[in-house]
């Protein structure tokens, strides 16, 4: 039986071997390299091996698929980077820092061009319907990116409106990912939409913990500094959850939010969700999240033995650090 470190030691294979940082004009594709590397948990290709493994697929119908999904997953994060000003990400300069952004733009389109590309590569027996789960999940993710940016001017964003936020920014790439590979494998209508289930309910649990870890994560850990979300404002699951508390909680997170962005405010912010015991909220979202993920991949037609990685790689997520 496979490890997650196996999957995850096929994708950086697999990314290797495209060689981009070998494509010219080197301005173009160098940032395009510079974006794939030390590229963090390849969460996304890793799960697509994982579900296609799983359903018995040839791993070799499945690679293009993988690297087109972390290509496009890497696509949206130079161009977040941009609109969030963002100067670190996984412990290095963002590509619009080492070199500006305009090459950060253009560079971020090539990507979604060349992720389209990957995807295509698939069996013609599946083509049409991974394109089309493909550009739904696309078209759910810039929906998601549109929301976030607007819940920035607004503080009356609820828990409800927020987790649907998620669902389409960060949830719908991971639900595609388990759904695509599934799909390539030949699984059922039925299986391929509880493999969906699954990576949206994960998708879900990562990204709450990623909002905790925001504010709660050890920077030597976490890649990029502390409290960043505190800073640019964004609404997160610890905001809208304090938010709907009641009055006295919601004036101290409106107050604390209108602080200058410095040390001061991140610390005042952490106190205030200390007192409301967000901290905890948050691990009970995890859990249940988490919990429906499994869930719903329990339900599938996958034997005991094959769905043990799917598992693992929730527990490993759920009590991640970084």
């Amino acid at each position: 039986m496979k490890e997650i470190s196996d999957y995850s030691r096929m994708v950086e294979e697999a990314i290797a071997a495209k060689r981009y940082g070998a494509m010219r004009p080197s301005s173009l594709y160098e940032p395009v390299e510079y974006g794939l590397q030390k590229g963090g948990k390849r969460l996304r290709p890793v799960m697509l091996l994982m579900a296609g493994d799983a359903f018995g697929a040839d791993t070799a119908c499945l690679t293009d698929a993988a690297v087109g999904i972390e290509m496009f997953h890497n696509f949206t994060l130079l161009h977040d980077d941009v609109m969030d000003r963002s100067d670190m990400r996984r412990g290095r300069p963002t590509v619009h820092r080492r070199w500006d952004e305009n090459t950060a733009i253009l560079s971020g389109d090539t990507m979604l061009t060349l992720a389209s590309s990957l995807m295509r590569q698939v069996p013609d027996r599946c083509l049409r319907g991974v394109l089309e789960t493909f550009d739904a999940m696309a078209v759910e993710v810039y929906e998601g990116q549109r929301l976030d940016m607007d819940f920035e001017e607004r503080n009356d964003v609820s828990v409800e409106q927020y987790l649907e936020m998620i669902e389409k920014k960060t949830s719908a790439l991971l639900g595609a990912s388990a759904r695509i590979g599934a799909y390539i494998a030949g699984a059922s209508e039925a299986d391929c939409a509880l493999m969906y289930e699954y990576g949206v309910k994960l998708g879900i649990a990562f990204q709450i913990q990623d909002d905790y870890l925001d504010l709660y994560g050890d920077p030597a850990t976490f890649g990029k500094p502390i409290g960043g979300d505190v800073l640019n404002g964004k609404k997160t699951f610890l905001t809208v959850s304090a938010l709907g508390l009641g009055d006295r909680v919601a004036d101290e997170v409106r107050s604390g939010m209108a602080l200058p962005a410095d040390a001061e405010k991140i610390e005042k912010m952490r106190s205030v969700y200390d007192r409301a015991g967000i901290p905890e909220i948050c691990r009970e979202a995890i859990a249940r999240y988490s919990g429906e993920a499994v869930a719903a991949l329990n339900a599938t037609a996958i034997s005991e033995e094959n769905r043990l990685p799917l598992e693992q790689l929730v527990d490993r997520l759920i009590h991640r650090r970084k």
